[in-house]
Parts: C-alpha cells; sequence; structure tokens
C-alpha cells in the first residue's frame, strides 16, 4: 500500500510537469512564426508573366544601320589639304569636312573663264558684222553672199561660245569638288584619308550617317517568307546593350533572295527612335512576331527545380505561394520557357528567388530601388535585370 501511494504521488508530480512543457511548446512555435520579418518586395524584384507570339518565330540575324547614310567619294584627283571632321563629331548640312588641294583646278577655271571672255566678244563682233550686211543687203550695197557668209561666221562664233561657257561651268564645278561638305545633319562614322593623302576620282574619303534614322536591318530564311508581312511587330536584342529588348515593326521586305545564302534582306523601324542604339554596325537578332503560336512565357531565372517537378513563387495578395507548373519548350535565343500550366497571363512572380522562402510568408511592398535591403533582410529575394 505504501509503494502504491508512492507511485500515484509521483504520476501526479509528473503529469503536470509534462503538460506544462507541452504547454510551453505551442507558444514558443507561435512566436517563432510571429517573429520570423515580411519579406521585402520592390517593383524590380518581380516579372509579371505575359503571352509571347514569338515561339517559333521567324528569325532575324543583322545589325543596327542607319537608313540615311553617305558613302562620300572623290570626284578629282588632288592632295589632301585638310581634314575639318573626324570620327564621331556631329555635322551639320553644309559643313565642310575635307578640302583638296585647287591650284591645278583654280588655273582651269581661269583659262577656261578667259576663253569665255573672249568668245563672248568674237561673238559680239560676228554679230554686228551679221547686223551691218543684213542693212547693207537691204540697200542693195553688199551680195547676198557676203551676208550668208556673215551669218555663217555669226553661228560659228556662237557655237564657240557655248563650248567655253560650258568648259567654265565644269571649271567651276571642278573647283567645288574640291571642298567635300555634309549632304545632311548627321555624324561622321568613318574618315578614309589624312592631310597629304593623294586621291583618285572615285575613291571613299569619309561617311557620313544619320543617327536618327537608325533601323534593323537582317536576313530571314526564306523558307519562312510565307510568314512574313509589313507591320509585322519584330523583338530584338541588340549587342552591348545587354538583355535590353528593343521594339519594332517590319518596314522592308526584299523582293529577291540572295543567291548563295537562300536568305531575304528585310529591315524593321524602331518603334522608339529616340531609344535606338546611336552607333551603327551593332549585331542584332530577333523574331518577328508572325502569330502563328502563341503561348505564355517566363524567363528561366524565375523558375526553379526539384528533381522533375518545377514550381515558381508567385505573388498572392501580402503572401508569396509556390505554386507548381507545369513547362514546355524552352526558346534559347530568348532564355524563356513556355509554362503550359499552373500560373495565367499577368501573374506575378518573384524575378529571381532565393532558398530561404517559405510558402505563405508575409510579403511588404517598398519603392523601387529597395529590393537589395530586402533580399540582404531576409536573405530571399536579390533584384536582377531581365
Amino acid at each position: 500500500m505504501k509503494h502504491t501511494a508512492r507511485l500515484l504521488a509521483l504520476a501526479v508530480l509528473v503529469l503536470p510537469l509534462a503538460a506544462c512543457q507541452k504547454g510551453d511548446s505551442k507558444p514558443g512555435g507561435a512566436k517563432d512564426q510571429a517573429a520570423k520579418p515580411a519579406l521585402l518586395i520592390a517593383p524590380e524584384d518581380l516579372r509579371a508573366v505575359a503571352t509571347s507570339g514569338l515561339i517559333g518565330a521567324p528569325v532575324i540575324t543583322g545589325s543596327v544601320q542607319p537608313a540615311r547614310r553617305a558613302d562620300l567619294r572623290a570626284e578629282v584627283a588632288a592632295v589632301v589639304l585638310q581634314v575639318v571632321k573626324d570620327n564621331g563629331e556631329r555635322v551639320r548640312q553644309g559643313d565642310l569636312l575635307v578640302r583638296l588641294d585647287a591650284t591645278s583646278i583654280r588655273d582651269s577655271l581661269a583659262s577656261a573663264e578667259e576663253a569665255l571672255r573672249a568668245s563672248t566678244q568674237s561673238f559680239e563682233q560676228t554679230q554686228r558684222v551679221l547686223e551691218r550686211a543684213k542693212t547693207l543687203n537691204q540697200q542693195g550695197m553688199t551680195s547676198m553672199q557676203a551676208l550668208e557668209d556673215a551669218e555663217l561666221r555669226r553661228n560659228a562664233a556662237q557655237s564657240e561660245l557655248a563650248a567655253a561657257r560650258a568648259r567654265a561651268v565644269s571649271a567651276r564645278q571642278q573647283l567645288t569638288r574640291t571642298e567635300v561638305r555634309a549632304p545632311f545633319d548627321g555624324v561622321v562614322s568613318e574618315r578614309r584619308v589624312s592631310v597629304g593623302d593623294t586621291v583618285q576620282v572615285g575613291r571613299e574619303i569619309i561617311k557620313v550617317i544619320d543617327p536618327a534614322s537608325m533601323r534593323f536591318e537582317g536576313q530571314v530564311s526564306a523558307d519562312r517568307l510565307s510568314e512574313l508581312k509589313l507591320g509585322q511587330p519584330v523583338a530584338f536584342r541588340v549587342n552591348g546593350f545587354g538583355d535590353v529588348e528593343f521594339k519594332g515593326k517590319l518596314s522592308r521586305i526584299d523582293a529577291s533572295a540572295n543567291a548563295a545564302t537562300r536568305q531575304v534582306e528585310v529591315a524593321a523601324s524602331f518603334d522608339e527612335p529616340a531609344k535606338a542604339p546611336q552607333i551603327a554596325g551593332l549585331y542584332a537578332e530577333g523574331r518577328v512576331n508572325s502569330g502563328a503560336q502563341s503561348a505564355l512565357v517566363l524567363a528561366e531565372g524565375s523558375i526553379q527545380r526539384e528533381g522533375d517537378a518545377a514550381f515558381v513563387w508567385a505573388l498572392k495578395g501580402d503572401q508569396i505561394k509556390r505554386l507548381p507548373v507545369q513547362l514546355g519548350p524552352r526558346d534559347e535565343r530568348r532564355g524563356e520557357v513556355v509554362i503550359v500550366s499552373g500560373l495565367v497571363s499577368g501573374d506575378q512572380v518573384l524575378r529571381a528567388p532565393g532558398s530561404t522562402l517559405s510558402d505563405g510568408q508575409k510579403v511588404q511592398r517598398v519603392a523601387a530601388g529597395a529590393g537589395a535591403a530586402s533580399a540582404a533582410t531576409a536573405g530571399a529575394v536579390a533584384p536582377a535585370g531581365r
């Protein structure tokens, strides 16, 4: 009996202690969950799921080129005396770019003008002789033969005068050609001569382009020509501008394919010319939105994988949710993956999710530029460019 009483007393003491320990564990877990800080989300931490018509669309490869460009060449053989503008300098229409030696041409002009004066005097004299011959013939004081001879001399002098005028005009034009001037407002893109160079007729001297007329010029496979129409949207990226995607519209489709490559030349104008690259010749690659196939796409950086399963972290109200997604084909050129199911157009997902996120974690929206602070605080999200 004494032993039984002792056991009952011990049980009475142990049970309350266990109950206290069990009760203390619940408040502690809830407290840890409540103490977890909210995830700060800036606009640059999110990207929207969108529909793209570029899946399997015709690919254009080429470069950014100006629609207005001039390759200025020498029109006279001479020595370069002065190069006024260099590569990259802006010019206005009519600005002097290069000056050539005009000594011999100036002498030729002086000779042509002197010959013109002599021809003018000769013509005026023969014209006066003809007028006198006409008067004398009317008075019967000279023969018809003398009148015809005077008229022939006047006609010959007139022809010589016309030739002398043409030679003088040609000499003046040659003189003006020793000064190479800008044909329009633009930028010097390539200077091909220096002071002291001897240039022959036809040699390239300098190139001028109009940066405001930049467009995307490239080639597309002739097999995809039936899918192209003027005015179709074009999305392309330019080497040197990272992941910035430019938008444009198809503005030209050549009527013939290249005999060697069997590709067709096309051109696309920028939707925002002011934001177009100002450097000609940059490599570019893009796709024409022919509308042949549209699908939901998402940049690969927003997708996380566990074995064969894939999921994203989506913003739902004031929480982030882990949503499983089914993936389709990947666009190697754009780094995007087709979303077969799990998301709808307009859903917002984390741009570069980390490894410490939890399903249902609270979020707090902050101003642009504060996303990096959230990553440092919560260790979950780091803003990234596309």
